[in-house]
This record gives structure tokens, sequence and C-alpha cells, in this order.
């Protein structure tokens, strides 16, 4: 009955969803379907390609198009100064979407002042996607949860475990870490309980932060070892900066010796800058109250009130007024001085971690991570591209169904995930030497 049930809520909605919203925003450009329901970006989720589509209307559209009946992708840096500064412009409903629990995590948190205080506690400690772009497919949440509920199962018992072992930890023991932080705040630190601990905010946070905070670190990665396997002149340098700054494997931690190997970090910056590993619409929304004598303009656009807006992090850090040549991975782009105003906007360009209110909180753990296992993998060994077939897994290659979106055979793939999902690389390792 529940599959019946959740099958007919799917049906009304796909009824309402044909009908034109409310608001109609008329005088901007872009797909003819996307003027009549969200399903034109939700069908881009589901073929795992909206950052992909979303570039190349841009490259159709202009430098704003519309993706929906009430929703404007901009893709400009004066665009993104507005979005973080206009005052009424706040987080979108749709983050709502995300939370798969009935306690919101922090990032489907919309009310300001709890999700500011939930970015304070957090932040102390770290220094759905598809329901987003087509709300009205969350009426099939149910279905989606019981064809996967096994694997749902298996999770949460994983999460169950972790939590109460973390849990019997006693209180005095002088760990700081997200438990200690966020028990403590929210005062749950007695909420263990197998009734009780799906209820919990910690419950909450962790089925948001174990992929927030693994799969985007792993995606950047294997980002950045498929560029340096295809890039010798780039990955010669950074062993070489590597291998000269650390005499032994066991000196290469987090410290200013490592924050000194500048060219490591322009290699992470690129790597993010070409494969973001969160390729989400960040959405924000135009407060529905605004009154006509104060009109919200976004980049010299008057944006009517209930409007969502977005700019795509892949799209502004593939906009070659910011980035010349926006599909070449050059590491060196970052270190060029000679040019401090073009730096300045590559800066303000660069938003990998999202930006403003939804700015990723483990920015910092993020760069440490990635810099002490490329630094280490790179002291330890050498590694080149698989040979053969299994060598081209992870890049793009002409002819695919995605009509030419994916044929850069030298970009790594992302496909379009709340935490953007990729295969490969395939990479041989040789250990080195001279140990």
């Amino acid at each position: 009955m529940e599959l019946i049930h959740a099958l007919l809520g799917a049906a009304k909605y796909a009824v309402v969803m044909i009908l034109p919203l409310a608001l109609f925003i008329g005088s901007y450009p872009g797909p003819f379907i996307a003027k009549l329901t969200d399903a034109y970006g939700g069908y881009q989720v589901k073929q795992k390609r909206l950052h992909l589509k979303a570039h190349s209307d841009l490259q159709k559209y202009g430098p704003v198009y519309r993706q929906g009946p009430n929703r404007l992708v901009f893709n400009t840096v004066a665009a993104l100064r507005d979005l973080n500064q206009h005052a009424s412009i706040h987080k979108s409903h749709v983050y709502t979407f995300t939370s798969f629990s009935s306690v919101p995590h922090v990032l489907g948190t919309v009310d300001p002042e709890p999700h500011r205080m939930k970015r304070n506690v957090y932040g102390r400690v770290l220094s759905g996607h598809v329901y987003m772009a087509w709300p009205t497919i969350r009426a099939l949440n149910r279905i989606v949860m019981i064809l996967n509920m096994p694997k749902l199962l298996t999770a949460g018992r994983l999460l169950k475990n972790i939590i109460k072992k973390r849990a019997a930890v006693e209180e005095n023991s002088g760990r700081h870490d997200f438990w200690a932080v966020a028990s403590a705040s929210h005062r749950e630190s007695d909420s263990t309980t197998s009734n009780s601990i799906e209820k919990s905010q910690v419950w909450a946070e962790a089925l948001f932060f174990f992929p927030a905070g693994g799969q985007t670190t792993s995606c950047a990665l294997s980002a950045a070892f498929f560029y340096l396997s295809r890039h010798p002149l780039v990955y010669a340098r950074l062993a070489a900066e590597i291998r000269g700054a650390f005499s032994d494997e066991s000196l290469i931690q987090g410290g200013p010796r490592l924050l000194g190997c500048k060219y490591l970090r322009a290699v992470i910056d690129e790597t993010l800058r070409m494969s973001p590993p969160t390729t989400v619409m960040p959405w924000r929304e135009v407060d529905r109250r605004l009154s006509s004598k104060e009109p919200c303009v976004i980049d010299g656009h008057v944006v009517p009130g209930g409007t969502l807006v977005a700019i795509s992090a892949y799209c502004l850090m593939h906009n070659e007024a910011y980035f010349p040549e926006p599909f070449a991975f050059r590491p060196e782009r970052w270190l060029d001085d000679t040019d401090p105003d073009r730096l300045a906007r590559m800066g303000e360009a660069f938003i990998p971690f999202s930006f403003g209110e939804t700015m990723c909180l483990g920015k910092t753990m993020a760069y440490m991570e990635m810099s002490l296992v490329l630094a280490k993998t790179l002291w330890c060994f050498d590694f080149k591209q698989a040979p053969g077939e299994a060598g081209k897994l992870g890049g793009g290659g002409p002819g695919g169904w995605d009509g030419g979106l994916r044929d850069r055979v030298d970009e790594f793939q992302l496909y379009d995930a709340f935490v953007g999902e990729h295969n490969g690389p395939n990479l041989t390792f040789i250990p080195r030497k001279r140990f």
C-alpha cells in the first residue's frame, strides 16, 4: 500500500508540474521546456550531466539563462558578488529536500539563525541532489527508499555502531572531535540508544558529513592523480618539489614546510578548478516579500521575488573570461604574478568549496588531506597511466551518448550527483628504489 500511495503522489505532482508556475520570468533566454517545468534540470541531473549541460546552455544563451519556470543560472563574478551581498537573497527552501532524516543537517537547515549556529559549532572541528533540481518528484522519495532499503539499512547500522562506540567514551577523555563538539552543543550525549539515536542532531549530521567529508576528497584526489598521470611536465615538477622539500617520508606532515610547497598547492587548485567534486547547483532564493520599490538586481538584471538563482562552480571556473584556455590543465596559471589583476579575477571566480552561507566547512581539512596524500604518494612512489584501454578510464571520449558533452579525453569526467561520482583513473605504481 505504501508503494501505491507513493505512486499516486508522484502522479499528482506530475500533473501539477506541467502547469506554469505563478512566477514567470519571460524575458530571460533558455530552453523552451524550462519555461514550463523544472523537469528540464531534473532530467539533466538524472542523466548525471547537469554541470555539463549548464555550461553548454550558458555558451548558447549567454551569461544568464533560465533553467526552470522560476530559476535563473548566472555565470559572472559580478553576479557572485550580488548573491553574496544582497540582503533579500537567502538559502533556498530546496535545501530542505536534501535531508533524509526527520532532523535537518547543517546543509538542509534553511532558517538563518539555526544554520549560523550549526556552522559555528561544526566549524570548530572542521575549520539528494535531484530533489533540489526537480522538487516535485520528492514524492518518489518513498519509492527510492523502498528499492534501496537493504543498502540503507546496512549504512544505518554502520553509522549507529560508530556513534554508539564514540558516545561510550567518557566525556572527560580529552578528545576534541566532531562528537565532542556536536553532542555538547546539542546536549545529546545521552541520546545514543537504538530508539533515540535516529532522532538526534548528531545522527542527522552524520548522514550528511560521511559522504560530504569523505567522497568529496576522494573525488578530488582521483582527479589529481588523473591529471598528473596525463601531464608529465607537471608531474616531474611536482615530484621534484616534494622530494626536494623532504629528506624522509616521515617528515611529511601538516606544517610550514608542506605549506611552502607552492606548486603542490597550484596543482590542487587547478584540479579543483577543472573538476570540482561537488557539481550541485547551490540555489539561493530571492525573498518573496520583496517590495517593488526595492528590486533585487543581480549583475544588472532585475530579478523578481520568489526566483531561485544559482551559480555553477563548474561553469564559472570554466569561464574563459576569468580562466583563459579553461579546459587546459595548467597549474602555472596560479603562480604567474606578472598580472596581479588577473590573479585577483581568478581568485574571485574560484569557488570549488561553494560560497557564502553554503561554503564548505571542511575547506582547510580538505587542503591538508589532499596535500598529505599527494606529497606522501609522490615521495614513496612513481606512477603513470595504466597501459591500453584500462588507462583511458576516467577521461572523456568522442561518440558518447551525451551529445558531445563528454568528448574531451583529457578531462576527468564527473557524473552529477550531490557529491560528484567518477570512474578511475587506472594507474601503475612503482616503489621508488632509493628507500
